[in-house]
């Protein structure tokens, strides 16, 4: 494993499916082939409603939210326990039972840190659908913590469209945003994609490391951008891909200093 000025993440892009316990045993199965590699991930990075899909457009998922406390938020942190982090996300009981919120919950990043919990703020209403039916936004509260010492803010899909929330990550210190998602296939999908990732990068001095589900209902294409706005590695549309990157503070810091446009900002 590395620690504190670099971080090595694995990529898995794997379909969520409607039956909870299948993906409980995904879960346990791509975690224990990470801690069985040969250098061990620091982190595992699983997609947006990996504990359980959404299903089709529409559907309820109040009878599918859990509490922090509960099965899949349990089964990450016990996975973490292997030594490497865990990301993936949950529909979260809320106030509303009918609409739960989409949690993502990051367990093992810091000793005695126990889940961090992201809950989406922007919901997917657009390009025909509205997520906000069926699920409550999360509080405007961005989430920055550290995996093995390493700054990372996290995100959900839709958020990658809001560049004020890459920003605000970066200036409360991440210097990597993780952004699971479920990114919808479509006409243009995968060149928003591609483009909105490496945009958050380059903006913002960044890695991103965009994971999403694979096709053919959503988009695929997981992929880590450099802080230069450089590809790294990616995914095609296909299932059961699992990519590996090695992030450095380094490699933020040389960007920086070359391209100091955070600091250079007027607004």
């Amino acid at each position: 494993m590395s620690g504190g000025d670099e971080v090595h993440v694995r990529l898995v892009q794997r379909a969520s499916a409607l039956e909870p316990a299948a993906n409980l045993a995904t879960l346990r199965e791509v975690v224990r082939r990470a801690a069985g590699s040969t250098p061990r991930p620091d982190l595992v990075v699983l997609p947006e409603a990996f504990a359980r899909d959404f299903g089709e457009a529409g559907s309820a998922l109040g009878p599918y939210a859990e509490p922090l406390t509960g099965p899949f938020a349990g089964e990450v942190a016990a996975q973490a326990g292997s030594g490497t982090a865990v990301l993936a996300g949950m529909f979260e009981a809320a106030d509303d039972p009918e609409r739960p919120l989409n949690t993502l919950v990051l367990s093992g990043a810091t000793a005695g840190a126990g889940v961090t919990a992201y809950r989406k703020i922007h919901l997917y209403d657009s390009f025909g659908y509205t997520e906000s039916q069926t699920v409550s936004p999360g509080p405007v509260e961005p989430a920055v913590t550290d995996v093995a010492g390493f700054p990372v803010g996290l995100m959900t899909c839709y958020d990658l469209r809001f560049p004020e929330l890459a920003r605000t990550l970066a200036e409360r210190g991440a210097e990597a945003l993780l952004v699971p998602a479920a990114w919808v296939a479509g006409e243009r999908k995968v060149e928003h994609w591609r483009t909105l990732l490496r945009a958050r990068a380059i903006e913002n001095t960044v890695w991103v490391v965009g994971v999403g589900q694979p096709g053919p209902r959503y988009s695929g294409h997981s992929l880590v951008v450099a802080p230069t706005g450089d590809v790294v590695v990616e995914a095609g549309p296909e299932e059961e891909v699992e990519l590996d990157a090695v992030l450095t503070r380094a490699a933020v810091a040389d960007v920086r200093r070359t391209n100091p446009s955070l600091a250079n900002r007027r607004m």
